[in-house]
């Protein structure tokens, strides 16, 4: 009996590799050992010693071509000068390479942009013109996560002088090696305690400790402004945000996702699920990869619970895409997986991305217009969770739980064996929750002048009123506030219970309306309804509203709530059945507020959301 089990573990464990080369089986079955490479290994789970075929991609440390990465035994990434000295050398080598800058960061750095094509263009307008789709990768938004900058290095390295410009005749490459610029320099071998490698790693945040990947819908960052004015710019059909994840150990090198068919651009979704999505796949595993979708455990201690499914909202780059119907992909490579195993799992994604993207330009642009021109009536604005109809067939790394003399509670230990864990479950966020009819505009009075901004800088089209102007809109009122106890991402933000009432009001001269048929329109309304997650009133623009500035003295209530009640029999009533809450009887401020919530004199702006809605 004993033998007949373990002849069924083996099976079990052999078809979980159903889909990789029989000498990767081998090195995936090989014993686990505690690396020693870099300074975190010895508190780092077990790591199989990895070797695949994209090992052929690399050059020798002493050729003349080699990047930074290839010259220093694979475990080190350039510093931004060191990175832009090799680039700046590639780029004089050819005509098919320009560099532009997006903006300097906080600390005065360039935000450098690589432009390949195979007609040297070095302006949106240029690029433009031959109807090429491009592709915008940006690495280091999280500049310790960096895996995407060597990858691009090498790609471009090939595509220049490795006998790969072909892949050039039907895409472009808009190629960010760092996003967050100031953060890159703020390395150091501690700075990420869950990786392994490069040696020295950037920080997570800017130089004004801003999360870029929390940033995009309300663009606080300067780094953040930029990029989304290139985007605007240049207009990439699609655009690849690279990272590096953390929480479970795992047999996946390369995972990658993007939003859902329930979000708002689903012919995009139906094409990166259909047709992006298997090519990228076999690419990577033909080449002696893991590919997978994006991993993230519902409860990092216990594996069968399952695997939760995200549907991101627009302060995250691949929501982001989504709300602006931009196909956008976040890869998270695996973190405890060696550099050099990222590196080259990046690359070779990158690769067939141009291939796919090149082939498939018809399509994908199509995708994309489809999206853009949708206007649903409805528009979705929080989700729910619920299991999903499909379970995974996860490929994990067996585990077992021990008791922590340090902390005193149970504590994971991976042992670096693979396991199949058939048939978890899955949980997204996919059920509507609240949702709102599509306003054919909204109207912001002039004083937002922030707001505006922010709006132009997203690219949002908009128009002025040229002179006062009487309308009948939808206005909020908004109640019961609710505030973080602290600030989030620099930020003081608020949720609140919102009502729509119908009003007829005169909206003053320089008035902003932003009609909701334009391509951004989708983007314009989860920016817009303050119900919204990722809203601006959410992130704290418009805090003001919630503050009382206007007051009444207790003397001069008595006797203006006196002349009310002898005035009013209808009010008189009314009191009197507020009265028999005792809570509200018992408190004389909550009584004398309950006149002058009524009066005339009462702020009646107070908790009014100032922008304006129109059917």
């Amino acid at each position: 009996m004993r033998f007949k089990h373990l002849s069924a573990a083996i099976l079990v464990s052999l078809a979980s590799y159903s889909a990789i080369a029989n000498d990767e089986v081998a090195s995936q079955l090989a014993e686990p050992q505690i690396a020693n490479t870099y300074i975190n290994d010895a508190i780092l789970p077990p790591a199989i010693e990895w070797h695949g075929k994209s090992e052929a991609l690399l050059l020798n440390a002493d050729d003349e071509w080699a990047t930074p990465f290839e010259k220093n035994g694979l475990k080190t990434s350039p510093s931004y000068d060191e990175t832009f000295a090799w680039l700046d050398k590639l780029i004089a080598q050819t005509d098919m390479l320009n560099k532009v800058s997006l903006g300097k960061s906080p600390q005065g750095r360039d935000i450098w942009m690589i432009i390949a094509s195979s007609e040297g263009a070095n302006t949106p307008k240029t690029l433009a013109e031959k109807g090429k789709p491009s592709v915008l990768v940006q690495a280091g938004i999280h500049s310790g996560e960096i895996d995407g900058k060597d990858a691009g290095m090498m790609l471009l390295r090939d595509l220049v002088l490795g006998g790969k410009s072909e892949l050039l005749d039907k895409a472009n490459l808009l190629f960010v090696p760092i996003f967050s610029v100031d953060g890159h320099e703020r390395s150091s071998q501690y700075n990420r305690v869950n990786q392994r490698g490069p040696v020295n790693m950037g920080w997570r945040t800017t130089s004004n400790n801003l999360n870029l990947n929390r940033d995009y819908a309300k663009a606080d960052a300067l780094e953040m402004q930029h990029m989304l004015r290139a985007i605007n710019e240049w207009q990439p059909d699609l655009y690849i945000d690279v990272h590096v994840t953390d929480g479970i150990d795992y047999q996946y090198d390369v995972t990658f996702g993007y939003n859902l068919p329930q979000g708002l651009s689903p012919a995009s979704y139906a094409w990166l699920e259909n047709d992006y999505r298997p090519r990228i796949e076999s690419a990577l595993t033909s080449q002696g990869h893991i590919p997978g979708p994006l991993v993230f455990a519902i409860d990092n201690t216990d594996i069968t619970k399952g695997m939760s499914l995200w549907n991101a909202s627009p302060r995250y780059s691949n929501g982001y895409g989504d709300a602006r119907h931009l196909p956008t992909i976040l890869i998270e490579n695996h973190s405890l997986k060696p550099y050099k195993q990222r590196v080259l799992g990046t690359y070779v994604m990158l690769e067939a991305t141009l291939k796919v993207v090149g082939e498939q330009a018809t399509k994908l642009k199509s995708a994309i217009k489809q999206d853009k021109f949708n206007y649903q009536p409805r528009v979705t604005l929080t989700w729910k969770d619920a299991q999903q109809k499909q379970g995974w067939n996860f490929k994990g790394i067996g585990y077992r739980m021990e008791k922590s003399p340090i902390s005193g509670n149970n504590i994971v230990r991976w042992t670096g064996v693979p396991k199949l864990y058939l048939n978890l479950p899955v949980i997204g966020n996919t059920v509507p929750d609240i949702s709102v009819t599509r306003p054919s505009a909204y109207y912001i009075p002039p004083q937002w002048t922030e707001v505006i901004e922010r709006l132009k800088i997203h690219g949002i089209r908009m128009t002025r009123l040229l002179q006062p102007t009487k309308m009948k809109l939808q206005q909020y009122e908004l109640s019961e506030p609710k505030f973080r106890s602290k600030d989030y991402e620099g930020r003081q933000t608020v949720k609140t219970e919102a009502r729509l009432e119908s009003i007829e009001t005169e909206m003053p001269s320089g008035t902003v309306k932003i009609d909701t048929q334009q391509p951004l329109g989708d983007l314009a309304i989860l920016l817009l309804e303050p119900q919204s997650p990722d809203s601006l009133l959410q992130w704290g623009f418009f805090n003001p509203i919630f503050t009382r500035t206007e007051y009444i003295e207790n003397y001069a209530v008595e006797p203006l709530a006196a002349q009310m009640l002898k005035d009013d029999p209808k009010l008189k009533l009314e009191f009197a059945t507020a009265l028999k809450d005792e809570e509200f009887a018992a408190d004389p401020k909550a009584r004398l507020r309950w006149f002058y919530q009524r009066s005339p004199y009462y702020d009646d702006q107070y908790q009014k959301y100032p922008v304006l809605r129109q059917k």
